[in-house]
């Protein structure tokens, strides 16, 4: 049976378990700083600088966020939670990016509060942030339209509700230059999840493309260019990750063309990728606890949609490993399932794996992004803890699990609130 890789064994697993109840989120330190190391040094040719901004919404954890702060990154926030959580983490001013759609104003007041570059989703949006006061420094996201074609998870860009025209872009540096903003930024983001490394080389030549446009018919000049998120993880083992030499290598030589040889003054470069960072090293840790034998046969394990939705929602693929059973043969169909009352809370559709036995640990690859974060409370379900995997061997809690305090908190009923 094909495996893919875990930074602990059962006996540590096992180890782990008896102080932390499954089920879990746990996520490798190590993995996450050796993945952020290499993108930054990836576009380390950059000749006016380089930065990730990690999108909090993968994984929303603080402690997540300062060690990826430690290591050079900053945040792509999109709500006043995300703002705050990049505050708490150490991560402000120019370091922070505040990327949102149809944005109540308080929020734009937190991002101005700590100094956040904010990337503008509309025309519109300039007369409405003006309430409170244009910024010095201002971005917004394009949307090509059927200039470029999206996938499955983000859909086509003209069907998005995300992004200006390009016509729009043109006229909103008009009128941002003319209301004194000072330093301007370009960004976009059109797929999520894509393996294709020249997908994104495309992206960054439409990008470049747009930019010196809008020098050229505006007269201003683009300080940081951000070329969105979207660099997808090998969710199955037969998957290649994304060929990050590769994909530098592309937009360098679109950004000699355009900014090089264009003689525009050089923008720092910027992403905002989540997934890529964080989801190939974090793990939902769940136990198997009933089996069915019906028309299918089925696992049960104590862990549910509600602790992590892609596959009931996308289909999504995630891969399984049985601890302690990763070289025996996967002689067994199963579905892998959880408790809620919707047919779809599965984790796996006849899925081949070794036999599987009550009180067996299951774990589930890749939800270091999109896991814990997109949980849910329905059926009354508590969402889970979230552990770090530290550099040192050591586990430390980093979220503890809901109670049913937490679940009854908001209601406002006698014997409950």
């Amino acid at each position: 049976m094909t495996e893919k890789a875990l930074p602990f064994n059962l006996k540590e697993l096992r180890e782990i378990v008896r102080d932390f109840p499954t089920p879990f989120y746990i996520y490798d330190e190590e993995a996450i700083r050796r993945t952020a190391r290499d993108f930054s040094a990836a576009f380390e040719w950059a000749p006016n600088g380089f930065r990730n901004y990690y999108a909090v919404k993968a994984c929303p954890n603080p402690w997540i966020l300062k060690i990826l702060g430690e290591e050079g990154m900053g945040t792509d926030s999109s709500s006043i939670a995300e703002l705050i959580l990049s505050e708490a983490a150490g991560i402000t001013g120019e370091n922070a990016f505040f990327t949102s759609n149809n944005t109540p104003l308080q929020e734009y007041l937190k991002a101005k509060e700590i100094g956040a570059v904010i990337n503008l989703d509309d025309i519109t949006h300039i007369a409405y942030l003006e309430q409170i006061g244009l910024p010095k420094t201002l971005s917004f996201r394009y949307n090509p339209g059927p200039l470029k074609e999206g996938n499955d998870i983000i859909g086509k860009p003209e069907e998005a509700k995300y992004g200006l025209t390009r016509e729009q872009m043109i006229e909103a540096y008009r009128i941002a230059k003319a209301k004194g903003v000072e330093r301007f930024g370009i960004h976009t983001m059109v797929a999520s999840n894509e393996l294709n490394p020249d997908y994104f080389v495309e992206t960054a030549d439409l990008l470049l493309q747009l930019l010196a446009d809008v020098t050229e018919q505006t007269g201003v000049t683009i300080d940081f260019i951000n070329f969105g998120g979207g660099i997808g993880i090998p969710y199955r083992p037969e998957e290649t990750a994304v060929d990050m030499a590769r994909v530098s290598k592309g937009i360098k030589r679109r950004y000699t063309e355009y900014i090089v040889n264009g003689a525009l003054k050089p923008p720092i470069i910027n992403f905002e990728c989540g997934r890529y960072v964080t989801g190939p090293h974090g793990y939902l840790v769940t136990e198997a606890i009933h089996e069915k034998h019906i028309y299918k046969e089925y696992i049960g394990v104590n862990a549910s949609m509600a602790d992590m939705m892609r596959p009931g929602m996308y289909g999504a693929y995630h891969h399984i490993t049985v601890m302690g059973k990763e070289n025996s043969p996967a002689t067994e169909t199963y579905d892998v399932v959880g408790s809620l009352c919707e047919n779809n809370d599965k984790f796996a559709i006849d899925r081949k794996l070794p036999p599987i036995e009550r009180g067996d640990l299951v774990v589930i690859h890749d939800t270091g992004a999109h896991g814990r974060s997109m949980g849910f409370n329905y059926n009354g379900k508590l969402r889970p803890a979230e552990l770090l995997f530290q550099e040192d061997g050591t586990v430390r809690e980093i979220r503890r699990r809901e109670n049913l305090d937490d679940y009854f908190a908001t209601l406002e009923y006698p014997g409950l609130s």
